[in-house]
């Protein structure tokens, strides 16, 4: 049994970043879905993909235009993902590699 001061110590909290923060990110990588609630304790659901253990969100967006990309460029393996704005003004901008 371990008390509570062993238990803080070694707690690490799950964050999950978004895929803009990768250098790259390799299509192929399995996608789960996760659940959340707001502030209002209204449920919504994001796309993420694990690497080393950390979760990376997966915007609606980007898969969208990942699609487009993929019309055009079918053999289509990795993509740098970009971002600009912030909250509701925030754009994604895929580039393929």
């Amino acid at each position: 049994m371990v008390n509570i001061k062993q238990e803080a110590e070694a707690y690490t909290s799950i964050e999950t970043k978004n895929v803009v923060d990768l250098e790259s990110l390799d299509i192929s990588l399995e996608m789960e879905t996760r659940e959340f609630t707001d502030k209002e304790d209204k449920p919504f659901t994001v796309n993420v993909v694990v690497i080393d253990d950390v979760e990376y969100r997966v915007p609606t967006t980007v898969l969208k235009q990942i699609k487009a990309i993929l019309e055009v460029k079918p053999n289509l393996k990795k993509v740098k993902v970009t971002k600009s704005g912030e909250g509701l003004k925030t754009t994604y901008q895929v580039i393929p590699l």
